[in-house]
């Protein structure tokens, strides 16, 4: 028997996959040496060039990889699911054969199989990139652009339910988190459930009305910032959720709101708002105001959950949770304010008021762009309506500024700062946002541009020479404009800041001067 036992003992033990797949001669291509990067469900071989991701055969209570059938039929929808946003990036799904010891991609029948990707570079992915400061905000809001055309392109998802998933996936959160925190995180948590469940029920019609309207869609599902990568001048989302439906089957507002979240988890509040400003801004969706900010703190406490569980796998001290912070500072009652501009064609209004929205911070609406959509046109169409005629005949401004003071309202109301961009000269228009203002107890003040006529006819004509603006002011529009201004009356200018556009205007400055109105 102790012969026997010393002859086992001799045996050597047959390599795991993990193991035999960090050989380079598995591989149908040059491969000088592989790394391997592990997470608790997939194994990422990395060869220089090309990624292999291999799922795990396990079965959890979120997911089913336990046989060769379920693997690969979750590596065909990890490839379908983020070729729609990284299609160059995802280049397809390759059976593993041989044996486990001896393994070798691409060659069949397959006993495994695997996701081929191009490799990138670790610091690559945003939050990295953040890190460096390497963020271009243009980048930014060219992605939130491309990010609300994909989720018009949908398909909208069909549900027997009426209220959407959003209430029980966001009370489920603390069932999971409360166990993993220490006091005070815990009082912390309690104070978010208590707002989180007021919410649910405030916002209970505002969930059915969304699941009714089609803003529920098959999205991305993971959209934060380790999910995102610089890759040739542009951002690309990539590692969309695949394993299950229900949690990337979502309202669109919440796959918006993940990105933005992280981004001020991350201290960059100025880039969440003006990523969110644009994405809003490109789809429309303003309705989406309305759950906006509940979507953010339900991001918020699942980046909690997960870091809050990392930490537990780790072994590590439960220690501070930016996250669990960054839901907390969500919830906490301000007073917010409503800007609106007041100036003639070419005085500066959306060049300046676009530098405030990451500044403020604040989201904006604007004239140029909500006038066309009611007109079911893009931002950058040409409708060569004549002065005072077509889209900027008096019955059109009245149901323009009407669309501007809804958007301003429901900002208001959930507690966001409002920028209205519009020419605004007539009293009664700005009477009617003052009193907005009033009704939801916010802070008011108008932003006065100016320039000299001289300077207003050079700035019109240079602008409509690019034709990439939404405004289709001329000449034209300007003298009239001229004609039928109203002057801010005395008690308007008790509100006003004058912003002198001939001249270099400091930011800072004109933060300051709003904050005295």
């Amino acid at each position: 028997m102790p012969r026997q036992r010393s002859r086992q003992a001799s045996r050597p033990r047959a390599p795991s996959l993990a193991e035999a797949l960090s050989d380079p001669a598995c591989y149908d291509h040059e491969v000088e040496r592989v790394q391997v990067a592990e997470t608790h469900i997939s194994w990422v071989f990395l060869t220089g060039k090309y990624a292999y991701k291999v799922k795990k055969p396990v079965k959890l209570p979120f997911l089913d990889f336990s046989t060769l059938h379920q693997r690969r039929h979750f590596c065909e929808e990890e490839l379908r699911l983020n070729r729609r946003l990284a299609p160059d990036l995802y280049l397809g799904v390759v059976p593993i054969g041989g044996s486990p010891a001896a393994p070798r991609v691409g060659r069949k029948p397959a006993f495994e199989y695997a996701v081929k990707m191009r490799q990138f570079d670790a610091d690559a992915r945003l939050d990295e990139r953040l890190k460096a400061d390497a963020i271009p905000s243009a980048a930014l809001t060219e992605f939130a652009s491309r990010l609300a055309q994909f989720h018009r392109g949908l398909s909208v998802v069909r549900r027997d339910r009426t209220g959407g998933s959003a209430p029980a996936a966001a009370l489920d959160n603390f069932d999971v988190l409360a166990p993993l925190l220490a006091e005070p995180q815990r009082s912390q948590l309690r104070r978010l459930r208590v707002w989180t469940e007021r919410s649910c029920a405030d916002l209970a019609g505002v969930f059915a009305a969304r699941v009714a309207a089609g803003a529920e869609r098959e999205c991305h599902g993971d959209l934060h910032l380790e999910n995102l990568l610089w890759r040739d001048g542009g951002i690309v989302a990539y590692d969309a959720l695949e394993f299950d439906r229900k949690l990337r089957e979502i309202d669109v507002v919440s796959e918006t709101s993940f990105l933005a979240m992280d981004l001020m988890a991350h201290g960059r509040t100025d880039l969440a708002y003006e990523f969110l400003n644009r994405y809003f801004e490109a789809s429309g969706d303003y309705e989406g105001l309305h759950v906006l900010r509940f979507y953010l703190v339900y991001r918020a406490l699942v980046r909690a959950k997960v870091r809050a569980i990392k930490a537990q796998q780790s072994g590590a001290k439960v220690g501070a949770n930016p996250y669990l912070d960054t839901a907390a500072e969500l919830t906490t009652a301000r007073t917010p304010l409503l800007l609106i501009t007041h100036g003639l064609s070419g005085s500066g209004k959306t060049y300046h008021t676009d530098r405030l929205i990451g500044r403020l911070p604040a989201l904006r609406a604007r004239s140029d762009i909500e006038r066309k959509r009611l007109h079911g046109l893009e931002a950058a169409a040409r409708t060569s309506s004549a002065v005072g005629q077509g889209l900027y005949a008096a019955a059109a401004n009245r149901r323009t500024y009407a669309a501007l003071g809804r958007i301003a309202d429901c900002l208001l109301r959930h507690g966001f700062n409002a920028i209205v961009d519009a020419t605004f000269l007539h009293r009664a228009e700005r009477e009617q946002f003052r009193q907005i203002a009033a009704a939801n107890a916010a802070r008011f003040a108008i932003l006065d541009f100016t320039a000299p006529a001289d300077e207003l006819r050079r700035r019109i004509t240079a602008r409509a020479a690019t034709g990439r603006d939404a405004s289709e002011a001329t000449l034209a529009v300007l003298d009239r404009q001229q004609r039928d201004c109203e002057p801010l009356a005395h008690a308007e200018r008790r509100a006003t800041v004058h912003v002198d556009t001939s001249r270099p205007v400091s930011d800072a400055k004109l933060l300051a001067a709003i904050a005295t109105r």
